[in-house]
């Protein structure tokens, strides 16, 4: 009975994602294709891209349910580097754009450096936990086998720049490490510095500073009116007023005020539901995994869905500075839809392994 319970957890993460991507898919053509024809000529150019990098993405995602999650554990340092040469990589090669976010080769962008970063440095940190289980209060060890491979990352991704994406990698690793069991005065004393730094390095970035200081922008206020214009049940899919050139980047960070426009209160409730129901189903998979790498890398995954998803909901209606965090599974965009499908297909071979009755190593272990 247990085994098919675990069973289902592989099929209903593949139902959610399926939906959320095909939900994803359809407001994003909505809230795109205007600004599409005007700009490309092509009603259907956003739609195109986006369903190529899902169609690449599920790919990715499927090839890695099937290979044992252990051989990233085994690669988790080499990662590591990858990601920080691709991070260095963005500074040179970056095109016109001033912001070294991009890796741009020949005029064109190949991904966001930093959604490699992410994933490598979780996969990392779920590799330090189980490696160093027993001296998770040992400052010492976290401070000298820890700390600097981690702030080298956070370092590189903060002067892209790229601020808010640098503190909510920290905060992943920060929670993941807080579930480890890691010393409190180690992750009080790091989130303090952690603090100061991103407050000294807003003031003195200026549209970082800009942002902070005017919360509630245009961009913000044409959101909430769109929010406030769909009402209970909304205006019809493919009837929002605010996209039609009041609402900048309607089809990516901001989607969510289009959705609520277009599909009212409904639509946002039942985006809510299904992304809760994805936390519920991978809860499950965090409580079956096989060993305590596995078990911190499913949470970290998880957390980082439910994060972003929870951050760019809030910066739409006001109630955190405008991040440029995209919706999983909903903003347009080609890396991070791509890394978050292959964050997937890890959470899925965690949970097949799981469901095979492998031994699961971390239960009865009591944190020290």
């Amino acid at each position: 009975m247990l085994k098919n319970k675990l069973y289902s957890n592989e099929h209903l993460i593949i139902s959610l994602i399926i939906i959320l991507s095909g939900f994803g898919l359809i407001v994003m053509y909505s809230a795109s294709s205007l600004y599409a024809m005007n700009k490309f000529n092509n009603y259907l150019h956003f739609f195109n891209q986006q369903t190529k990098w899902l169609i690449i993405g599920m790919l990715i995602m499927i090839g890695i349910s099937k290979v044992n999650y252990n051989f990233l554990k085994q690669l988790s340092f080499v990662l590591l580097l990858l990601s920080w040469i691709l991070l260095i990589s963005g500074y040179f090669f970056k095109g016109n754009n001033p912001a070294a976010r991009w890796l741009v080769i020949s005029g064109r962008s190949w991904m966001t450096t930093s959604d490699f970063a992410r994933i490598s440095l979780i996969i990392f940190t779920a590799f330090f936990i189980e490696k160093n289980k027993h001296n998770m209060k040992n400052l010492k060890v976290l401070l000298i086998n820890y700390t600097p491979f981690v702030c080298i990352s956070l370092l590189l991704i903060l002067f892209q720049p790229d601020t808010s994406t640098a503190l909510i990698i920290a905060l992943i690793i920060m929670i993941m490490l807080f579930i480890g069991g890691a010393d409190w005065k180690y992750l009080l004393s790091i989130s303090l510095i952690g603090c100061l730094s991103i407050i000294y390095k807003i003031i003195h970035t200026d549209h970082a500073y800009r942002r902070i200081i005017n919360w509630n922008d245009d961009q913000k206020i044409q959101s909430l009116n769109a929010l406030g214009t769909g009402g209970f049940w909304g205006t019809g899919l493919g009837n929002s007023i605010i996209k039609n050139g009041y609402l900048p980047e309607s089809h990516t960070d901001f989607i969510l005020p289009i959705i609520g426009e277009e599909l009212g209160f409904i639509g946002i409730l039942t985006l809510f539901i299904l992304f809760a129901f994805l936390f519920k189903v991978g809860i499950n998979i965090v409580k079956n995994a096989p060993d305590l790498f596995s078990m911190f890398l499913s949470i970290g995954i998880l957390i980082t869905i439910i994060i972003y998803f929870l951050i760019n909901a809030a910066y739409v209606v006001g109630f955190a500075p405008t991040t440029g965090l995209p919706m999983p599974f909903i903003s347009y965009g080609g890396s991070h839809t791509i890394f978050t499908l292959l964050s997937i297909g890890i959470l899925l071979n965690i949970s097949k392994r799981g469901r095979l009755g492998l031994h699961n190593q971390y239960r009865g272990f009591a944190y020290e």
